[in-house]
């Protein structure tokens, strides 16, 4: 926590939690947002760093639901340390890592390692998930009150599966009666089989096997169902397509307590962009067609779609130089997330304070953690950002261990300036 207030003036204020997008000023004191001056532009203090912002954003920081990391086990892809380097550059001052690791974490002592580990370690807060069944093996359902004690803020088995409808069954019961989030990766293993890409006419002039849109809807469909039966609040992880949004909306509309996610990818990428067998763009799900790439992005536009999450997944080139269909699923992105989500501010398919409220407010609150609001008393994790700024991106330069990145050499327009965290700057680009 720095000592020195700091006054960030001359900015566009951006608060997604009410909608305001104003020009002001904001004050950070004693790691919270000390003032909000809404309209004006107060002069600084004695005791004060003044930063003018040149009419950049300030927002709240972005929170992002959905990243993997290597540590424990697989150091060599991503430690906590670099993970937070990245989300940083970013604007990502919160992230929530999936529980996929080696060991899983499936135990209260290793939600204990994860949080003393990234206290150590990171620079950004970092708030772990815990295994829904252990060993991620979807058969037995862990111990959720005592690893929501040990500090899990939500129960998924990462990039699995939950295929066995009893044993989700009672997960949601469990999670009902305990008050816990559960999440879930719709994806039927049966119906992927030996599938490496969306089914289509893409896949068949490719000579690829197909996975269809049903691998996705039907196990989402049973989960919506079992919410019904037991009530327990429920996020699908990732959805893809436009029969997905009308699934959740559905069950929404009924009283439901379901939200749901999307990846930056699959709003800003599509099948297409594989072209010739690029494996860094093979995901789970895949991607998809144009025509259910924007079906999700009118979906996220209109609220139907909850949050945006970075589905940050580090391989390094012994998973990814392969064939495409032997090269693991993935990407990196928690460093490349908003300026990736800016290209739809930038088309004109969604303002600002709605595309940050995706990536800020709405996470916070599914996650039940502070965030996302540009308020007096809020904790001061806020970034500055300039949407306009272009930049062409060099996989070298990105923080992750891993350069596994769909938007090698693509051109982007937003750059973050600068990412406090609890009042101290932990990322700043000279401008």
């Amino acid at each position: 926590m720095s000592d020195k207030p700091v006054i960030l003036t001359n900015a566009r204020l951006i608060d997604p939690a009410s909608g305001r997008d104003e020009f002001g000023a904001l004050r950070i004191a004693n790691g919270v947002i000390d003032d909000v001056a809404w309209g004006a532009f107060p002069g600084g203090s004695a005791d004060a760093e003044v930063v003018d912002c040149g009419g950049a954003v300030v927002a709240p920081g972005l929170v992002d639901m959905r990243a993997f990391v290597g540590e424990p086990g697989a150091e060599h892809r991503e430690t906590f340390k670099t993970l937070s380097e990245a989300a940083a550059a970013g604007g990502v001052t919160t992230v929530a890592t999936m529980p996929d690791t080696s060991p899983v974490v499936d135990d209260p002592a290793l939600v204990d390692y994860v949080l003393r580990r990234a206290r150590d370690t990171a620079i950004v807060r970092i708030h772990p998930t815990a295994a829904l069944t252990k060993g991620l093996r979807g058969e037995e359902m862990t111990e959720f009150g005592l690893l929501g004690e040990a500090g899990a803020v939500a129960f998924t088995d990462g990039t699995h599966c939950v295929g066995n409808p009893r044993v989700m069954r009672r997960a949601l019961l469990y999670a009902r009666d305990s008050d816990a989030l559960l999440i879930n990766h719709c994806e039927d293993a049966d119906l992927v089989g030996d599938g490496v890409m969306n089914e289509g006419e893409f896949a068949t002039r490719l000579g690829m096997h197909g996975i269809p849109r049903e691998a996705e809807t039907i196990p989402l469909e049973r989960d919506m169902r079992l919410v019904r039966l037991t009530r327990a609040r429920y996020h699908a992880a990732l959805i893809s397509c436009a029969d997905s949004v009308e699934i959740v909306t559905r069950a929404r509309d009924a009283g439901l307590p379901v939200t749901c996610g999307i990846s930056i990818n699959h709003l800003t990428l599509n099948e297409n962009d594989i072209g010739e067998y690029r494996t860094f763009f093979k995901l789970s799900p895949p991607l998809r067609h144009e025509d259910d790439r924007q079906a999700v992005i009118a979906a996220l536009a209109a609220g139907a779609i909850d949050v945006i999450v970075s589905d940050h997944n580090p391989h390094d080139v012994e998973t990814k130089r392969l064939p495409f269909a032997e090269a693991a699923n993935g990407a990196v992105g928690i460093e490349t997330m908003l300026s990736a989500a800016l290209r739809l501010y930038h088309a004109e398919a969604i303002g600002l304070p709605a595309l940050l409220r995706a990536m800020s407010t709405r996470p916070a609150d599914i996650l039940r953690l502070p965030g996302g609001r540009l308020e007096k008393g809020a904790a001061a994790d806020v970034i500055v950002f300039d949407p306009e700024m272009p930049y062409v991106l060099d996989k070298a330069a990105l923080r992750s261990r891993s350069k596994n990145t769909p938007f090698e050499d693509a051109r982007l327009e937003g750059r973050v300036l600068r990412t406090y965290v609890g009042g101290t700057c932990v990322h700043r680009l000279d401008w």
